[in-house]
């Protein structure tokens, strides 16, 4: 049976219900789901899913947005899609059997920025006139346009997922701006499924947001709450009239460290919301970590708030604080017990066993089952994996399962439990604990020696840089980029046509090498002085080097998002790692052979490696980082010996896996920067090893990155008004080369010759001639070479017009 369910609205808006809704376009593609329309149990189970992918299980709204921005389709095109995914994610919910079902986390680029649309916070550069929010303003915020730059984006928490920062100031104007959440309420409402709209809370969007341009250093973020509440308000009443009974506030800065002030914000925020709240059901959701004891005791103290969402996964203290702190008599514990930030079945049995003891806190009329996050991080459907093998496969869930997870866990809990479904599981965690695929006792020995040595190379970084200048031979303010460069539509179907055994490898390397050629061309005609190889023959900077090494599995369709269009295809680390032959000698030989320039070769680092993957969670996370360093030490090494003279080992998310706790901080930065340290400690000083990181905020852990001892760093600087630099302000010393990002490669905004240059003067006023570097902000990979040739060609005229300026001065 198909029931096809058909909407259609005369007028576009940003965030309305769409041209036409042909439900049934996208399948659920689960097998246990049943035929859309018909429940396969009943829906009075106490069960929840936080949050759901938005691209599709096969990527549609990657390539529905990236046809509008071509062009190719309309907004009306567009809206058709991403109406069709959002009826499949709803129906899909309801014909499991889920009792809350999450409305406005689908996103056309990213909640944070759905937000800031909704408050009408639209900085004054993308000369909007009020309104409703349509695309051409919200894409613009996104990312950029012909004359103004995109928003700052950043790291979402200590995921990979990126958001748009808000700028807010005291002369910031909120107006009700964006019907989204209201829209896709009556939406779902209207093919049958009553759902929970997600609204990003108050304090976490003030919390995550930066001070506009302009704004006194003595003002206060949070004293904007005055003026973001009155719009929350207008949004809840519009809730309430179109029936909702249930509202979920993403808090997840709670479980942060925060200060009294901003606790007492909470109480505020939550308090002033009261009368507005009245007569609906409110669920607080936080995730990603423990929420702290004085946060804690702070919102079970809201008496607006009838539900708190805790994540039990990565919040492995958070049962001992409900036991001893206890919870509010007659409220709603959503328990986060599936984990929704990675792939790994759960351990159904021991789950049970964990609410059963919530059961006895909370009692069984106020306990919801529930995923420890939105489900945004995991893969969408396991279904779509045809190539992986049936032993892994029955490892793992992704987001498909973890609803049905979520239901099983619910049920049980009421006293359905399906005997088979637990037996199912409980055979693939005992399948998984004893293969012999998931150890070497070679690798874990070898990594547990690590932990005897620092791992530091045997001279200072200045001494290093000397040797590596007479060796090199680089001008004042060397260029590079930062390694990969436009991956065309041909060059994927040259990949995707050797993988599928439709050309020979010959066929194959003959492509590779003319790629590369034309690549190292570009570079010398544009004079950049340190040259990359393009990466022509990589897929992706972690699954490339996964492929190579033991311990890993990969998907076809395991796409996960991490900001607006681009997705990433996370490797899946099941057992120990090690390499069995070099990775990237070949490769890397061939480009240096074609120039007399100094060619990079271009490493993965561990600690990207494992922040990039979904890591095994049946050891800690350091013994899995310390195997693939060991992995990439080999690899560096043999690149050296093939006398590559530049090795770049990225470290992109080194940032990013920063505990969220202050108290866990210092023993993740020991082991992820003595990681880094060991790929590189047997090299000579005249071997040059560069790393790259990206969009994050590094100022709080620069004394780390410069106790990773890489000679040269390159770094994300442009989008976030160059807020690195004012770490070298306020007076730290850095002795090392160092390239902040000019531009910013995520936008298509093509930056002028003299703006380069004016952000390059901005750098020499903090930084010592003799160690800056010019480079964009990031790999040109996701670019277009229409975009790429004149950006480089502006980079490089910029770095002249300022050696000249330099050798005038002298």
């Amino acid at each position: 049976m198909l029931i096809v369910f058909r909407m259609c609205s005369i007028k576009f808006r940003f965030g309305s219900i769409g041209s036409c809704v042909r439900f049934g376009d996208f399948g659920c593609g689960t097998h246990a789901l049943g035929t859309f329309g018909v429940r396969s149990c009943s829906r009075n189970m106490a069960s929840h899913i936080a949050g759901y992918p938005r691209m599709g299980p096969k990527r549609e709204l990657k390539f529905a947005l990236e046809s509008f921005w071509d062009g190719k389709i309309s907004a009306e095109d567009l809206e058709k899609v991403a109406a069709d995914l959002r009826a499949s994610i709803w129906k899909q919910m309801a014909d499991a059997g889920i009792k809350y079902i999450p409305s406005n986390t689908f996103s056309y680029y990213d909640q944070v920025l759905d937000t800031t649309a909704m408050l009408g916070a639209v900085p004054e550069r993308y000369s909007w006139n009020g309104g409703e929010i349509g695309f051409d303003t919200y894409f613009s915020m996104a990312r950029g346009n012909a004359s103004v730059p995109a928003m700052e984006m950043t790291k979402w928490f200590d995921t990979n997922y990126h958001f748009i920062v808000p700028e807010l100031g005291p002369n910031t104007k909120f107006s009700y701006a964006s019907h989204k959440a209201v829209n896709e309420y009556k939406e779902a409402k209207a093919l049958g499924v009553d759902t929970v709209p997600v609204l990003v809370g108050p304090v976490t969007y003030l919390l995550l947001s930066k001070p506009a341009k302009g704004a006194e250093k003595t003002f206060n973020i949070l004293s904007l709450l005055g003026h973001i509440l009155p719009i929350y308000k207008q949004v809840i009443a519009e809730l309430k009239a179109a029936g909702v009974s249930w509202v979920q506030f993403d808090e997840p800065i709670l479980v942060k460290d925060l200060d009294s002030h901003q606790l007492e914000t909470f109480t505020k925020a939550y308090t002033e919301l009261e009368s507005s709240l009245s007569g609906l059901n409110v669920v607080i959701e936080t995730y990603f970590a423990d929420v702290p004891a004085e946060a804690y005791k702070t919102i079970t103290a809201l008496s607006t708030i009838t539900g708190f969402g805790f994540d039990l996964v990565r919040g492995t203290k958070t049962l001992d604080v409900i036991k001893s702190a206890g919870f509010p008599s007659g409220k709603y514990l959503f328990a986060g017990i599936v984990d929704g930030r990675n792939i790994w079945a759960n351990d159904l049995a021991h789950s049970l066993g964990t609410l059963k003891t919530l059961e006895s806190i909370v009692g069984k009329e106020k306990l919801v089952v529930s995923t420890s996050c939105s489900l945004l991080h995991t893969a969408v459907d396991l279904v779509n994996e045809t190539k992986l093998d049936d032993e892994i496969k029955s490892w793992l869930a992704f987001a498909s399962q973890k609803v049905l997870e979520v239901n099983a866990l619910a049920n049980a809990l009421a006293g359905k439990k399906d005997e088979a479904f637990f037996s199912a599981n409980a055979a693939a965690q005992a399948s998984r604990k004893s293969s012999p695929r998931v150890t070497n006792p070679e690798v874990q020995k070898a990594a547990a020696a690590l932990k005897g040595s620092a791992h530091r190379r045997a001279t200072n970084v200045s001494a290093r840089l000397d040797a590596q200048q007479k060796k090199l031979n680089l001008p004042i303010l060397p260029t590079t980029t930062i390694g990969s460069f436009p991956q065309t539509i041909e060059l994927r179907r040259v990949r995707r046509e050797f993988k599928a055994n439709k050309i020979s490898e010959k066929e194959y390397v003959t492509a590779i090498k003319e790629e590369i050629n034309k690549v190292v061309k570009i570079q010398e005609e544009l004079d950049i002085d340190v040259l990359v190889h393009g990466e022509p023959e990589r897929n992706d900077m972690v699954e490339y080097f996964g492929e190579q090494l033991s311990g890993f599995a990969f998907t076809v369709n395991g796409w996960v998002q991490s900001y607006g269009s681009r997705c990433v295809k996370p490797p899946i680390i099941y057992g120990d790692v090690s390499r069995p032959k070099p990775m990237t000698v070949f490769w890397s030989s061939i480009a240096q052979s074609m120039t007399s320039r100094p060619m990079k070769g271009m490493l993965t680092g561990p600690v990207t490696i494992l922040n990039w993957s979904f890591v095994r969670n049946d050891q800690p996370r350091f013994e899995t980082c310390y195997q693939i360093a060991l992995a990439i030490k080999q690899e560096v090494e043999d690149l050296e010996a093939a006398g590559i003279n530049v090795i770049q080992i990225d470290e992109a998310a080194l940032r990013e896996g920063l505990p969220l706790r202050k108290s866990e901080e210092a023993f993740y930065l020991d082991w992820a920067v003595h990681s880094f340290r060991i790929t590189n400690c047997g090299v000579k000083d005249t071997t040059q090893i560069h790393t790259h990181m990206c969009y994050s905020n590094f100022n709080d852990i620069i004394r780390s990155i410069i106790d990773m001892d890489a000679d040269v760093i390159t770094i994300e600087n442009s989008r976030s008004d160059e807020k690195l630099l004012s770490v070298f302000r306020e007076g730290v010393k850095y002795g090392a080369g160092i390239g902040p990002g000019v531009y910013d490669i995520h936008s298509p905004r093509i930056p002028s010759t003299e703006e380069i240059a004016d952000r390059i003067r901005k750098m020499l006023a903090v930084l010592e001639t003799n160690i800056l570097w010019v480079n964009p902000d990031c790999g040109l990979k996701t670019r277009k070479y229409a975009e790429v040739k004149p950006a480089l060609t502006n980079l490089v005229a910029a770095t002249k017009l300022l050696r000249t300026e330099l050798a005038s001065a002298k």
